[in-house]
């Protein structure tokens, strides 16, 4: 059983890394993209946004994709349409449709729920830390795969690159047909499938707990996907001569030392990410639980609290962010960006080391809620920034009014004692009878 299940969580973690590396793929050629077809920061900013547009509509149908058919068949699906729309984006001319295609390739994006659903059925609670966030880190580092080696590989041959990558999804989605297995057990299968239903997506989607971890969610992942979608740009336009001062001079070298400088970030936020699913197991082993206001009495307690200190990193490091920004050092600016993705691993890592556990017979449902809907977050933020008065405040904005408030509205949501996720409007028995 032990090997069966780490090779559950290989199958979970490569077809998850393969959907990212193709969802971002279009973010390590922005530069290029940029100046083949002379866009504006506004335009680019709603460029970098398009990825992320169907995550919040087709994550939550993802997930409840993956209770109701089972994980190796739902990655299945995703791997095979994707990687055919990447060959399609390959021969595309005209920006148009390499916008439309590559909107569509996002849709691999929706990947990430399906693989937090498998790995929940496969491993015990003690142990759903780490285990969520070795597939998760090991996934999202397929951005910074992107944006570190595509350049390289490809220079500004975009084209070429997209048919690759969906060349080897389609491999990969037959390999996970033929070795993937939806769960440990067929109790644990048939209770998922059970529980898949409108009425429970509904109960999930009003329970203040989930909307308080999705939130959470995308102040994190939200914001970690933003950055893979606009941080190569960032440094082009707010950066450049400090580049091109650093011996980068034509824009492919350009592209090449912001797609490393992106990476920077994504790397760190994937690569800390199990080690924050580590904590959070920590945290519980330990018992530890240091803030006065959220609650103390749940079994999973201490990693409500892990949490909300990951939550607050981020937003002091996005504060970071800008007072680099705004002292034009490319290398501070650098620097802070490595640990601003640390902050964010621990974000995401402490989010879904809490989610199967509170959420743990709606998996999936919860999961397609809280890392979909969030994805959000990865659409405003772009905009925001490409549409702030100088470029490096975009960052300070988001903090100030928005994660604040987010930060207040979880520790109120998680301070409940017994069950915080049946909290919500309308009881859990009108939602899903007396019987529930």
């Amino acid at each position: 059983m032990g090997t069966h299940k780490v090779e559950q969580l290989l199958i979970a973690a490569v077809a998850f890394f393969w959907c990212f590396l193709m969802w971002f793929a279009t973010a390590a050629f922005s530069p290029s993209i940029l100046v083949k077809f002379e866009l504006t920061n506004t335009q680019f900013g709603i460029l970098a946004s398009s990825a992320l547009w169907a995550a919040p509509i087709l994550r939550p149908v993802a997930g409840f994709m993956a209770d109701r058919l089972g994980a190796p068949k739902s990655f299945f699906i995703v791997l095979i349409i994707t990687g055919t729309m990447s060959i399609v984006s390959s021969q595309v001319e005209s920006y148009k449709w390499i916008f439309v295609t590559r909107a569509i390739v996002a849709m691999a994006g929706v990947a990430f729920v399906i693989g937090i659903q498998h790995v929940a059925q496969w491993f015990e609670e003690e142990e759903m830390g780490a285990a969520e966030g070795l597939y998760a880190g090991t996934g999202n580092a397929g951005a910074g795969a992107g944006m570190l080696l595509l350049p390289r590989l490809y220079g500004t041959d975009f084209s070429q690159a997209f048919l690759h990558l969906g060349i080897v999804a389609i491999i990969i989605a037959f390999w996970v047909i033929i070795r993937g297995v939806s769960a440990k057990s067929a109790e644990q299968a048939a209770m998922a499938k059970r529980t898949a239903t409108l009425r429970d997506t509904a109960f999930v989607w009003t329970r203040y707990a989930a909307v308080a971890l999705m939130l959470a969610y995308a102040m994190c992942f939200g914001l970690e996907i933003s950055m893979n979608a606009w941080i190569s740009g960032y440094y082009k336009m707010g950066f450049e001569d400090a580049i091109r001062a650093l011996g980068f001079t034509s824009i492919e070298q350009v592209q090449i030392a912001a797609g490393t400088f992106g990476a920077v970030q994504s790397f760190n936020a994937s690569l800390f990410r199990p080690f924050s699913g580590y904590v959070s197991d920590l945290f519980q082993r330990r018992n530890f639980m240091p803030f006065p206001i959220i609650t103390k009495a749940l079994p999973y307690s201490p990693r409500l609290h892990w949490l909300i200190f990951a939550l607050l990193c981020v937003t002091t490091s996005m504060i970071g962010l800008t007072l680099a920004g705004l002292s034009g050092s490319v290398v501070l600016s650098v620097l802070v960006l490595a640990l601003f993705g640390i902050c964010v691993s621990f974000g995401t890592g402490a989010t879904f080391a809490i989610v199967p556990l509170m959420f743990k017979e709606r998996p999936g449902t919860a999961t397609g809620f809280i890392g979909g809907i969030s994805c959000l977050g990865g659409v405003l933020y772009p905009i925001i920034y490409g549409n702030a008065s100088n470029i490096h405040m975009g960052y300070a904005y988001v903090a100030i009014a928005i994660f604040i408030p987010i930060m207040l509205f979880y520790i109120w949501a998680m301070h409940w004692d017994i069950a915080p996720e049946n909290h919500g409007i309308g009881s859990k028995e009108s939602w899903l009878g007396k019987d529930a």
